[in-house]
């Protein structure tokens, strides 16, 4: 059946389940839960179905064939009403025989419908999904970077047959039928219908000895481990992208992209900003007021600090090149360090009275600028 026709009778939206305002991850999720669900490894018997669910795909999964199928079925819904009330009848446009080289560069887009533009193999090679997973991460590997692995379940390339379908010791042919262009010419008086060579299903080869493994589909379900290397400073729900490790491409084509959506768990004592770790350092009055010297902990071992003399609560200190390491553009950030002041709960009778002369001899006025004493 040629695919224009096939088109006209089939809706895809509706094998698929979704519908046709659906974005273009939205069938690509559904194709994937379908073909693992009726994939004839998981499920024997369901061939008809899983070629039916990849027959869909292959047309919306691809920007430029579901561009064509849209218009091809809403111009059969009108009768081709969109071209002067169709050929023939009242309202019709007249053509004349030198307006059909014009016509063919008019349907071209439409994949060749009237014999005129570029036509596109519709088994040929194809990209395969992309894939989306999750890594959790410690906080100390976030900020380092980290080399992971990941397991990863769907399609893979058959590792029997390298991906080309046919058996060990043999390869795929070119199909004798369309001498491998994958599509017939079906001519229509003026004009002639392309259609998917039903010999080779549009490969524009054969396996002639499928292979045992994926029984000449080229692609095996399951679960694989990937290693994903995570770059130091890689932030809490960031998405790292893997090229060429999603889903095997079919007949031979690209591998799709793995994307790694990234869960940092929170650190006991440090915090980020961008680039920048923060942590907070208590000290106690006196030592606020009089100043002192502190060890500060970092990822990379303590540091000391000068904490000067007066220093108010809230005040932050900054400690060079002790946030996330640097890589690549990004130089190496910083550790931040803010200063809190602890109060004591429970004074003994010669601490009370040292504070309580401390406040008798005090003149200063904190809350003067709030016009209150």
């Amino acid at each position: 059946m040629p695919p224009q026709r096939e088109w006209l009778e089939k809706d895809y939206y509706g094998v698929l389940g979704v519908s046709p305002t659906a974005t273009d991850k939205e069938i690509t999720r559904a194709y994937r839960k379908l073909a693992k669900q009726y994939h004839p490894d998981a499920n024997p018997g369901s061939e008809d179905r899983f070629k039916e669910i990849s027959a869909a795909y292959d047309v919306l999964g691809d920007e430029t064939k579901r561009k064509e199928y849209d218009e091809i079925r809403r111009l059969g819904a009108t009768g081709l009403g969109g071209f002067g009330g169709g050929f023939g009848g009242p309202g019709s446009q007249t053509f004349r025989i030198e307006d059909i080289g014009d016509l063919g560069d008019l349907f071209g887009g439409l994949g060749g419908i009237f014999g005129g533009g570029r036509r596109q193999r519709a088994g040929g090679p194809r990209r395969g999904a992309d894939v989306e997973t999750e890594l959790h991460l410690s906080f100390e590997d976030a900020v380092r970077g980290v080399t992971a692995s990941v397991n990863v379940a769907g399609e893979a390339r058959c590792e029997t047959c390298s991906g080309t379908g046919a058996a060990p010791g043999t390869t795929p042919v070119t199909c004798p039928r369309c001498n491998g262009r994958g599509f017939l010419d079906e001519p229509q008086g003026l004009f002639s219908l392309s259609q998917v060579c039903p010999e080779c299903a549009g490969r524009g080869t054969k396996v002639e000895k499928p292979c045992p493994t994926c029984k000449g589909s080229g692609v095996t379900v399951r679960t694989r481990a990937v290693k994903v290397r995570i770059p130091p400073g890689v932030e809490d729900g960031q998405r790292i992208r893997v090229k060429g490790r999603g889903e095997a491409g079919r007949a031979n084509g690209p591998a799709g992209d793995l994307f790694v959506t990234v869960h940092v768990t929170a650190h006991s004592l440090f915090g980020r900003r961008g680039r920048n770790l923060t942590i907070t350092v208590p000290v106690t009055f006196p030592e606020a007021a009089l100043g002192t010297t502190v060890s500060v902990p970092t990822l990379d071992g303590p540091v000391t600090l000068r904490i000067p003399a007066g220093t108010n609560p809230g005040k932050t200190f900054r400690v060079k090149g002790r946030g996330v390491p640097a890589h690549g553009r990004s130089g190496a950030g910083d550790l931040l360090v803010g200063v809190s002041v602890t109060v004591p709960h429970h004074l003994t009778a010669e601490q009370r009275a040292a504070v309580e002369h401390l406040a008798a001899v005090s003149d200063e006025e904190p809350r003067s600028h709030l016009g209150v004493s």
